[in-house]
Parts: structure tokens; C-alpha cells; sequence
């Protein structure tokens, strides 16, 4: 145990979403146990905040990264509170609730009822088009088939194949669960991704009927009436006004006090035996930077990507859960235009494309009708996704190849051919985890052992428990409560 009256040392290991929060919870951890706490994060990068990246410009609040979250995950919203910008968070507008699907080069409405791809409501399922009537028949067989007596995970493609059949999986799942992902279904894990399906399945015997019996639970924040200011009420999505990088700058001004090495990457990671380290600055652990520089610490939050957290923790302990997880590149282009240059009024928030479209575009969200402070009104802002699992050179593309294989697609689906007022370009490369089937199991096995040989040292982020914004909180607020209990013994 370390005394009362030290000096407890931390490092955090990246400065994204996750090791910012982590940092966030550990000055608050110290300051309610009554400890003094020096916290340093550590990135490569120059810039705070990972993949969340806001461009204001021109009147446009344009998210460059992710844009929003669900808002029935409360991690984000608590954090909000303790930042003390809840005021700023702002929901969907709810004139912009349908989705569509393209199929043959057309857009289809998502059949009312829709929970995560699976049909809820047999009418509208009925009549979409999106399906064949064989197709739609075979997801009927849902409500027969008798559950799986099989223990153990499978991948999300093949558990939806078996429930609601190969058709429903490609033309509706596909698109927008893999969306979440840009992922491969037949290799992501059902218990990492949606442990909800299989739970569904065991429980009612059926995928439809457990997801009936399910709908409407928790998809709006579960906040008490005038907890959220009345705007972000109701929506199933939430963000900020002036965009996500509204956290970042709370988090800055929260975490003042705090040291930082930006534009510095962890390389190595040394564990110092009982007595190996010396004097007054010895710790149980060294993290060894780019720069030369050498920061002792007595608890250690990793946030970095699995591929770099691998590298640091490869030296002490088996390492094949994080070499497990690959990563998918990806891309977004961020187009504005005149409103009355393209002589359309959207009635929803976007479109997917099914894998068999042979599209560039993975997505489409029309920005400015889905979120009304992302534009002007006299303007329209459109974001088109590009790049996915098995579909990843696209992303290097030349930034003019890039957009025109963009406008092609969206000339072809919406008929738009003017000329963007201008575009942005956002290249994420290896930024989408992918978590193999298995992976729940494994990352549990990687973290007994780190409490059992690291104690002190803790893995979090998205590379372990969700991607979303609130998974990542969420585990940076634990590690923070899991560090400082094993700091002080």
C-alpha cells in the first residue's frame, strides 16, 4: 500500500476520449480520497481528443470524426454533468426520423419497426421492397427454428443467417450494423457487438420475439424529466451544440494542472522489481518515451489502439488477445451546398448501402436536416462514409479521385450534380477495431493477468468494450477506480 502524504504518479497512455476521461476520474479519484496525484498523457499525436475532431467554419459545426451517441448510454451524459456542459447537449431533429436503404440503385425506405435490422412489425416488414417474398419468408422461420443449445460465442453474420436468413443479414443488417463497425459480420463477435440478440434468442426463442418484447427499452436517455434541457429530450441521439470537440475543451480546462507530452509517443514499458529502483523517485513502473524522457509511475492507464498496447505490454505477459484485434481503415467527405442549388428537401437523416450496390459510399447522413446546428439554413451538409472491411484502398484514393467517385454516387442516388460549396476530407486509418469472436473471453483472460502480475496497470478503450463514445468513457472512469484501488493497495 502506498502511504498517504506520497505523491501518487500516473501515466496515461493516449489521449483520445478514453485517456482523457481516465485522467478526468483519476484527479477526481485523488481528490476524493484525499491523495495528491501528479497525472501525465502521454500521445503521439499533436492534437487532444483521438478521432473526435470538430471543424466550425463558415457557420458549419462539421464533425470530421464521430458525431454523436446513443443517448440511452449514460456514461457520456454523467460526464457532461461533471464538466458542467450539459446544457450544450442537443438531439436529433425529430422531423428527420427515416432511414433509407438503397437496393438497386434506389432508395427504400427502413420498414417501421426496425430494432438493430431485426423486424418488429410484421405488416411493414411485409411490404418493403427491399426483400424478396422468399426472403422475407425465411425470416419468418425465426418464430419456429428452436434456439441454439450452444455455449460460447459466434460471429454476428452467422448467428443473424441463422435466425432471420442470409437475405435479411446482407440487404438490412449488413449495412447498418456493420456501419457501427465498417466490419466484416461473418468475423465480429455476436457477445462483444450485440450480446442483446443472443440473449433475445435464449430467452424467447426467438430472435423477432425477444426484440419485440425488448423494443422501446432504454433508446432514449433514461434521464429524469428536466435533467436534459428539452431540446435533447426524446432522441434516441445526442451531441453537443458546437460539436463533440465542446468535451474536449472542458476536459482541457478540467485538466489543468495536469502535465501532457503531445507529439510524444509511449515506446517501452519497464517494470521495476522490489527494491530494483532507488530513492526517492523510485516506482513500481517506468514508461519510456520517444523523446528519451523516462516518467515513473505508480499506476498506468493504456488507451492507446490494441496494436500499441501490445507492444508495450508484449515484454511482460502473453499478448495474443490485443494482437487478435485488427483494425479497418476508413474514410469521411463532408460536402456543403447551396440549398437551393440542389432542389431537394430531405425527409430523413440519410442512407446505407448494402456491400452488393459495388458503391464508393458505405453511408450517407444528411447532416444539416439530421442535425439542424450543424448548418445554416440556407444550406445543406451532407457526409458520405467511405471504406470498410475488405473494402480499405479506397480510402487512400487522391483526394480528387476520392470525391468524384463520392459525387458519382451521390448523383446516382440523389441526383445531386451541383458543385459542393467545398469538401473536407477526413482519412482514419486503422481506427475501427474489429472484435473477433472470442473476444470477450480473451480480454477478460489479459486483464486477470494484469491484475494479478501489473497490478496498477490497466487496458481500456475501444479496442476492448465498445467503440461508441460512452463505452469509452465508461472504461476510462473504471480504470481510473481500478488504478487508484491497486495504487493504494
Amino acid at each position: 500500500m502506498r502511504s498517504n502524504g506520497k505523491l501518487d504518479r500516473f501515466v496515461v497512455i493516449g489521449g483520445g476520449i478514453s485517456g482523457l476521461t481516465s485522467a478526468f476520474y483519476l484527479k477526481k479519484e485523488a481528490e476524493l480520497r484525499g491523495r495528491e496525484a501528479h497525472i501525465t498523457v502521454v500521445d503521439p499525436s499533436e492534437r487532444i481528443g483521438g478521432k473526435i475532431n470538430t471543424l466550425r467554419k463558415e457557420g458549419f459545426v462539421i464533425e470530421k470524426g464521430p458525431d454523436s451517441f446513443l443517448a440511452r448510454k449514460t456514461p457520456i451524459i454523467d460526464l457532461a454533468f461533471d464538466l458542467g456542459i450539459e446544457n450544450e447537449l442537443t438531439g436529433t431533429n425529430p422531423a428527420a426520423k427515416k432511414t433509407y436503404i438503397v437496393h438497386r440503385g434506389k432508395l427504400h425506405p427502413m420498414p417501421p419497426g426496425l430494432v438493430l435490422g431485426v423486424p418488429t412489425e410484421i405488416m411493414p416488414f411485409a411490404k418493403t421492397g427491399l426483400l424478396s417474398w422468399g426472403g422475407k419468408a425465411r425470416a419468418m422461420l425465426d418464430f419456429v427454428l428452436p434456439a441454439s443449445k450452444a455455449e460460447g460465442d459466434e460471429s454476428l453474420g452467422s448467428f443473424l443467417s441463422r435466425r432471420v436468413g442470409p437475405e435479411v443479414m446482407e440487404r438490412i443488417a449488413e449495412p447498418l450494423l456493420a456501419g457501427i463497425y465498417a466490419g466484416d459480420l461473418s468475423k465480429l463477435s455476436l457477445q462483444a457487438t450485440f450480446p442483446q440478440f443472443r440473449e433475445a434468442e435464449r430467452r424467447h426463442g426467438s430472435l423477432i420475439r425477444g426484440t419485440r418484447a425488448n423494443r422501446g427499452k432504454g433508446t432514449a436517455a433514461p434521464a429524469a424529466p428536466g435533467r436534459l434541457p428539452k431540446r435533447a429530450q426524446g432522441s434516441m441521439f445526442l451531441t453537443f451544440q458546437n460539436g463533440l470537440a465542446t468535451m474536449l475543451e472542458a476536459l482541457t480546462e478540467a485538466l489543468a494542472g495536469c502535465d501532457s507530452r503531445f507529439g510524444c509517443k509511449a515506446v517501452a514499458f519497464r517494470k521495476n522489481e522490489p527494491g530494483e529502483a532507488d530513492g526517492p523517485e523510485a516506482a513500481p513502473y517506468d514508461v519510456l518515451l520517444s523523446n528519451g524522457e523516462i516518467l515513473p509511475a505508480d499506476g498506468v492507464v493504456i488507451t492507446a489502439p490494441a496494436f500499441d498496447a501490445a507492444d508495450l505490454l508484449e515484454p511482460h505477459l502473453p499478448v495474443d488477445a490485443l494482437r487478435s484485434i485488427n483494425y479497418v481503415s476508413v474514410a469521411n467527405v463532408v460536402m456543403a451546398f447551396d440549398k437551393a442549388a440542389i432542389g431537394i428537401e430531405f425527409d430523413g437523416s440519410g442512407f446505407l448501402v448494402p456491400r452488393s450496390e459495388g458503391m464508393t459510399i458505405t453511408a450517407c447522413t444528411w447532416t444539416s436536416a439530421k442535425w439542424l446546428h450543424s448548418s445554416p439554413s440556407d444550406k445543406v451538409l451532407l457526409r458520405c462514409y467511405v471504406g470498410r472491411a475488405g473494402d480499405e484502398e479506397v480510402v487512400d484514393l487522391p483526394d480528387g479521385a476520392l470525391t468524384d467517385a463520392v459525387r458519382r454516387d451521390i448523383k446516382s442516388v440523389l441526383g445531386i450534380a451541383a458543385e459542393p460549396l467545398f469538401t473536407e476530407i477526413t482519412r482514419l486509418h486503422r481506427s475501427m477495431p474489429q472484435y473477433p469472436v472470442g473476444h470477450l473471453e480473451a480480454t477478460a483472460r489479459l486483464r486477470a493477468q494484469l491484475r494479478a502480475e501489473m497490478p496498477g496497470v490497466w487496458i481500456a478503450g475501444a479496442a476492448f468494450e465498445g467503440v461508441g463514445l460512452p463505452d469509452c468513457i465508461r472504461q476510462g472512469k473504471d480504470a481510473a477506480a481500478i488504478v487508484y484501488d491497486a495504487v493504494e493497495g
